[in-house]
């Protein structure tokens, strides 16, 4: 990759209804972020005609049919729909689930294609989403299916990087659902993801323990002392740096958490309730294990001040500089990799 290439990102605009593409307008009023990508906006000029109209942002924007037409120095917007869908703020709907979806498939696919760098997702409701032709949770699953490798939900700031055993599962499913495949699967991508992603060359990994004060020696639980302390150790003497199960209830309180690089909860509740406490909406999720990078802001739809102009679109900018970072991060890492191989062949 060329220093100078200036990236291309990839939005996809999440519920029509919520505030996705209020954070997306929001974010790029300031013209200055067209020095650090192009943005590429999967969604109809006259969506965010409107939606531009009725929050009072004033942004000029290109209109393009592909992808691979948009122009740096821009706002483009592929026009992935002709017809005008109705926008009612704040309310869940068929049609707000249905158009979110159609921007996801169209930016997933020119992020396949290589038309766009990387991909940042605005929030969608995991309800109305649903139908004949996707049955997906959330954006996690879907991505996995379309991109090459394992995904792994990933919550980071600068200072604080949390990844989930299991995410959007019961709670009843969780000690089921999780076994000494799943937790060194999910370890080896969050170590990857440090090396690769980060920067991070010998990264030191904290892992929670499933039950209430890591099951207490097996008084209030054995899934920890029977699976996970088994599955620590083994990764432990095989040169990995990965340490617990830690009691999840003083491991933040107590600031356990600054002695590592990234932590993995058991489950989605225990990783993200203080994860979005520390991060103060600064957080970002990311899709770790793919072989493109995809973003997304830590907040979901929030329709209850949805077209309101009350939206604080700082996650979503760093949800896009993240992505940004990533990938060149993710590049140089290719990089010095390769070099090291050529470098081994040359020695033999």
């Amino acid at each position: 990759m060329q220093e100078s290439r200036i990236l291309r990102v990839g939005i996809s605009i999440g519920d029509l209804n919520g505030i996705g593409c209020e954070v997306i307008l929001k974010t790029f009023e300031d013209t200055r972020m067209l020095e650090f990508c192009t943005p590429v906006i999967f969604a109809s000029n006259k969506t965010i005609t409107h939606q531009k109209n009725a929050l009072g942002i004033t942004i000029n924007y290109n209109g393009v049919h592909d992808a691979s037409k948009a122009i740096d120095g821009k706002i483009n917007v592929v026009n992935v729909w002709k017809e005008t869908p109705k926008i009612e703020f704040g309310k869940e709907t068929k049609e707000g689930g249905a158009y979110a979806i159609k921007s996801l498939r169209a930016a997933v696919e020119a992020l396949k294609e290589d038309k766009i760098d990387v991909l940042v997702t605005a929030p969608i409701n995991k309800k109305n989403i649903q139908s004949e032709d996707f049955k997906f949770p959330g954006h996690t699953d879907y991505l996995a299916k379309e991109l090459e490798g394992e995904s792994l939900m990933f919550m980071i700031t600068d200072d604080l990087k949390v990844g989930l055993l299991t995410d959007h599962i019961p709670v009843k499913d969780v000690p089921a659902s999780i076994n000494p495949i799943v937790i060194r699967t999910k370890t080896r991508i969050i170590e990857k993801s440090l090396q690769m992603d980060f920067g991070i060359r010998r990264p030191k990994i904290a892992l929670l323990g499933i039950n209430p004060h890591s099951g207490d020696h097996g008084v209030i639980g054995k899934e920890d002392e029977e699976i996970m302390k088994p599955v620590i150790k083994e990764m432990s003497e095989a040169g990995h740096l990965v340490y617990g199960p830690y009691s999840a209830d003083s491991f933040f309180g107590s600031d356990g958490y600054k002695k590592f690089d990234a932590i993995l909860a058991a489950y989605h509740d225990q990783g993200l309730i203080p994860f979005k406490t520390l991060s103060f909406g600064n957080g970002v999720n990311y899709t770790a294990g793919l072989s493109k990078v995809r973003t997304s802001p830590d907040h979901g739809t929030a329709y209850e001040i949805a077209g309101q102009g009350k939206a604080d679109h700082n996650s979503f900018k760093e949800a896009l500089f993240k992505a940004i970072q990533i990938f060149k991060n993710r590049e140089e890492y290719r990089q010095l990799t390769e070099n090291a191989l050529q470098k081994q062949k040359i020695r033999r």
